[in-house]
């Protein structure tokens, strides 16, 4: 997109602070919020990002000094040096979180320039405490960006209790952010009505999803003819699943399904990636003949495992997170690939309902999930090829990251 560049005085600079911001390059996860910063520094604002290397998903550097800058597509990126964790569910990621809000604290900011707005991006939470400092300092603007709805999380799906100490505190940073910060805004399309349940009353709440960057979609690269023949059967419908095989990924209906459906002939499950659990479910449903394991792939090439199957697969545990809907990268990966997506997903909808490219079901019901794929499999390719090119075509329509910065651009500055 060719944006008409704007006069010096109105020209903007926006730190965004988030600690699991990826350049690219660097790994395949947290490149939003780096997206929406190239886009504004596109339309001839400044563009800060403040971020960590501790994202346990990048490959950062070996660290060095504690502050590390570079620039990046006319964005100024500047890389904290925190302490690593390996397990995302420990009390080390929090002490990662009270580090980096400590180095944030003692960043030097002569060779920064001084912003007109800041967003604090979740997670960490705690980074909207640093926003509170930031805007006193500067008198600027302050966005406090949710990516990830904590401590409801981790109540949830990470069996903390209400009363536990760490959930109280971060609770109440929770609330903070909510009352006090200029700005609310979430990836989820409905954030507002979570706000509302813990504030008790209305504030406004806007949406910035996850998007694609349009202008570099290239024609992907091809997997190899040998992995297609070892795992993806050709003279079969195949339902594939491609991410991490993990508890969060709630994948028991995707084997439980494969098992209800391994009387009825041409059907194949394909579950792709790797995990903690991938040896457990390869012990109790490896021996399912209609069921093959296949190993991760570079990002890269995951465009092109998906476009080789008939019916993709997403799933999460019935929990209230969801109720405020989703913004997922898999999905988006799923809609990319021009497959019709079938879901186990009890929540607030969003995405697959909007582009009409898929179904939902309700979470860990595998009948419903098994009438769904049979309904797929007996569907018509060009039906089903046309399902799936209706998610393609409404992510170009909605979800560029060209289009989605005028709504950040404007969420930022206001009137």
């Amino acid at each position: 997109m060719n944006a008409t560049p704007l006069r010096s005085d109105e020209r903007k600079c926006v730190w965004y602070i988030s600690k699991y911001v990826v350049p690219p390059g660097l790994g395949s996860v947290g490149a939003r919020g780096f997206m929406l910063m190239r886009e504004l520094a596109r339309l001839g604002h400044r563009a800060v990002i403040v971020t960590s290397d501790s994202n346990t998903l990048a490959q950062f550097p070996p660290p060095g000094a504690a502050y590390a800058h570079r620039s990046i597509d006319g964005v100024d990126v500047w890389v904290v040096r925190t302490l690593r964790y390996k397990v995302a569910k420990s009390v080390r990621r929090i002490l990662s979180w009270l580090h980096f809000e400590w180095r944030l604290l003692r960043m030097p900011h002569d060779d920064l320039p001084p912003p007109d707005a800041v967003v604090a991006s979740s997670l960490s939470l705690l980074t909207i405490l640093s926003g509170f400092r930031l805007r006193r300092r500067y008198r600027c603007r302050l966005v406090f960006e949710v990516r990830d709805i904590w401590p409801l999380t981790i109540t949830q799906e990470g069996g903390f209790g209400r009363f536990n100490p760490v959930v109280l505190f971060l609770g109440w940073v929770e609330r903070l952010g909510y009352r006090h910060a200029d700005v609310v805004v979430g990836t989820m399309p409905n954030l507002r009505e979570h706000v509302r349940g813990v504030l008790g009353y209305d504030r406004p709440v806007h949406c910035v999803p996850m998007g694609i960057d349009c202008g570099a979609l290239d024609e992907p690269p091809e997997i190899s003819a040998e992995y297609r023949a070892a795992y993806i059967p050709r003279d079969a419908f195949v339902v594939a699943h491609a991410g991490t095989i993990g508890i969060t990924n709630a994948l028991e209906p995707f084997f439980e399904c494969a098992r209800a459906c391994q009387d009825v002939e041409g059907i194949h499950f394909l579950m792709v990636g790797e995990g903690d659990l991938k040896a457990e479910y390869i012990e109790r449903y490896g021996a399912l003949p209609n069921l093959t394991f296949a190993p991760r792939v570079d990002k890269r090439l995951v465009h092109s495992v998906l476009s080789n199957c008939d019916l993709l697969y997403f799933s999460v545990h019935e929990s209230e997170v969801w109720r405020y809907g989703q913004s997922l990268n898999k999905i988006i990966d799923y809609m990319l690939a021009g497959k019709p997506v079938v879901a186990s997903y009890s929540g607030f909808p969003s995405m697959i309902d909007e582009s009409g490219c898929g179904t939902f079901v309700p979470a860990g019901d595998v009948s419903a999930l098994r009438s769904e794929v049979l309904r797929y499999a007996d569907m018509a390719a060009p039906t089903r090829e046309a399902i799936g090119a209706r998610g393609r075509d409404w992510l170009f329509e909605n979800r560029c990251y060209s289009r989605l910065v005028r709504d950040f651009e404007e969420i930022l500055f206001g009137e």
